[in-house]
């Protein structure tokens, strides 16, 4: 559905006031909230000159579940399977920032078994989401192949992930304290198998995309957010590195069992579509890496601290951030010693990151909306909780 603003240009006896189509010198076009490229229910209200952008306003709201007053009324294990919903292709990060958060209320450590465990799953399921980041991206601009091979790939993360502990996709791998299932027999080997496999697919998507005169047209230059705009509005994740600050929560604020490891942070130089696509190509690989190191690390001893079945905290306050795959996934809890907590508060990196659509989409044509939307790698669960 479109709008027309009129200035009455172009009309009989208006003198000298410049001729515009039908008196019309903007048009107001309605993207979603259904259209598949907006990555869930997404409205963005495209303001135009021509095809091109000259403003947009992000209308969320439409999946919202009121998951952070929900917490206000459930105990705090009964609340964790509820952020497994959020981001909902991360689950295990989801989880992972939230068992993290209620251990640091309570002054509570997680066995360094745990930790190591935690870590694994947590890469696996980084590259699990960036997969499917690279599958639906790909498919926006068109490219359908890398949707196949890229799908191919996650299920054998999967597969891992239901070995595990049951599930697939919300994935409630963790609990606060530590975890409540062991590495199963043949855990390590499956790792071990899917990370020499993928470094291998990995070239296969490269050579696919990385060169391809298509993809480079579609990529190249659009989109671009400088590190200051980037970090003037809060950006974090590939979408920050890829305007060249080198930020992982990972090694500025080590969390789990990331300081036994070693990884490199990448970083673009131009903060265009294309970099943001080499940075988090770059992350699959530094995934790779840590899940290899873990699973020849993996200390015996038991996976679950001593917590009690009935959890109360202490009086206080806490903020806990990880680098989730989108960004800086951050948990404000309130405790006033009840077994409930008196307020959550969820920092998610999608709905932080949508705002800097409005400054990488002016200037760009309708079609490259479409391949904004998806470089920004939102999920509409985390945006409106």
């Amino acid at each position: 559905m479109a709008e027309t603003t009129q200035n009455g240009a172009g009309q009989a006896g208006s003198g000298s006031a410049p001729h515009t189509l039908l008196g019309a010198d903007e048009l107001i076009l309605n993207m979603g909230p259904q259209h598949p490229s907006t990555h869930g229910v997404l409205r963005v209200k495209l303001k135009l000159d021509g095809e091109r952008v000259a403003g947009s306003e992000c209308v969320i709201g439409y999946l919202h579940r009121g998951v952070e007053k929900i917490a206000e009324h459930r105990s705090y294990q009964q609340f964790a399977p509820y952020v497994d919903r959020m981001d909902y292709v991360a689950a295990v990060s989801n989880g992972l920032g939230y068992c993290e958060a209620v251990e640091k209320l309570m002054g509570v450590e997680a066995p360094p078994r745990a930790k190591v465990i935690r870590t694994l799953l947590t890469e696996l399921q980084r590259i699990a989401s960036h997969l499917l980041w690279l599958a639906t991206h790909a498919l926006d601009i068109g490219a359908l192949t890398p949707l196949f091979y890229c799908f191919r790939e996650r299920e054998e993360i999967l597969k891992i992930l239901e070995k595990y502990c049951g599930a697939r996709l919300t994935t409630h791998a963790f609990r606060i304290g530590g975890l409540q299932y062991d590495a199963y027999d043949t855990m390590e080997k499956d790792v071990e198998r899917f990370c020499a496999d993928f470094l291998k697919r990995i070239v296969e998507y490269e050579d696919l995309l990385t060169g391809n005169r298509i993809w480079l047209g579609r990529t190249k230059g659009v989109g671009v957010l400088s590190g200051e705009d980037a970090i003037a509005m809060g950006v974090t994740g590939p979408v920050l590195r890829a305007s060249g600050v080198q930020w992982d929560i990972r090694k500025a604020m080590p969390y789990a069992a990331y300081d036994q490891f070693e990884f490199d942070i990448p970083i673009g130089k131009n903060g265009d579509t294309f970099d943001r696509y080499v940075v988090r190509m770059e992350e699959m690989r530094q995934s790779v890496r840590i899940c290899r190191q873990a699973i020849g690390k993996i200390p015996a001893g038991p996976i679950l601290a001593k917590v009690g079945k009935v959890l109360k905290p202490p009086v206080g306050e806490v903020y806990h951030a990880i680098e989730a795959p989108k960004g800086e996934l951050g948990y404000y809890i309130v405790s006033d010693g009840t077994v409930q907590p008196y307020r959550v508060r969820i920092r998610p990196p999608s709905f932080v990151n949508l705002q800097a659509f409005d400054k990488m989409a002016r200037g760009h044509l309708v079609a490259d909306v479409v391949a904004i939307i998806g470089t920004l790698d939102i999920v509409l669960g985390e945006v409106d909780r």
